[in-house]
């Protein structure tokens, strides 16, 4: 289990992938590219995916969550090339979506292994 002095620093970051992973599933039609099948698809798939395991992280912080919403926010940054959708806003809202996700799981991961630096 991940505890130590940074669980409110996971705490914070695991709250923002939840609001990330909703805000990515509605974004089809809040920024209207909900007609682009792959994108709407796996913006509601992965969205969903990435709130449900943040919000699991929450509640038993394990290291499992962290990595597969890792793994989720790299795939969420690549899928518009690798699925073939790259009107403007899709690609734009998968890619500023899928690097918040990736870099805020990096951290808790990091921050589970490393002590916080001092601080001055």
């Amino acid at each position: 289990m991940l505890k130590s002095p940074s669980s409110n620093k996971r705490t914070v970051f695991d709250v923002v992938n939840i609001v990330t992973g909703l805000g990515l599933l509605v974004s089809p039609w809040l920024l209207s590219f909900a007609t682009e099948t792959h994108a709407v698809w796996n913006a509601s798939l992965i969205g969903a995916a990435i709130a449900v395991i943040a919000a699991a992280a929450l509640y038993a912080s394990y290291e499992r969550e962290e990595w597969v919403n890792l793994v989720l926010g790299i795939w969420t940054v690549a899928a518009p090339w690798v699925l073939g959708f790259v009107g403007e806003a899709a690609m734009w809202v998968h890619v500023v979506a899928g690097l918040i996700v990736a870099v805020l799981a990096a951290a808790s991961i990091w921050f589970s292994h490393n002590r916080p630096l001092p601080s001055v």
